[in-house]
């Protein structure tokens, strides 16, 4: 979730793509290096496909960003969104 728990509180949150690391790069993608913390099983990067959904709609959580993963995709997120730079 890249959006803030006031934000979710409301029934939604903001979401990015997780995407295998084999597929073409796109200008923002962060390649996720602690990847057994993230529950995922192979190789992944977060790509800025960003969407709003609705809470309902998300079963279960899977596994947490590692801080310096986080890092990394808001550094991402405020090179090519720096209006969220603050």
């Amino acid at each position: 979730m890249l959006s803030a728990k006031a934000f979710n509180r409301h029934g939604y949150s903001v979401l990015a793509m997780v995407t295998s690391a084999s597929h073409q790069p796109w200008p923002g993608d962060t390649l996720l290096m602690d990847l057994k913390g993230a529950g995922l099983k192979t190789p992944s990067l977060v790509r800025l496909k960003l969407f709003t959904l609705d809470n309902r709609f998300i079963a279960r959580r899977l596994g947490v960003l590692a801080a310096r993963d986080r890092s990394a995709v808001a550094a991402e997120v405020q090179k090519y969104l720096p209006v969220l730079a603050g």
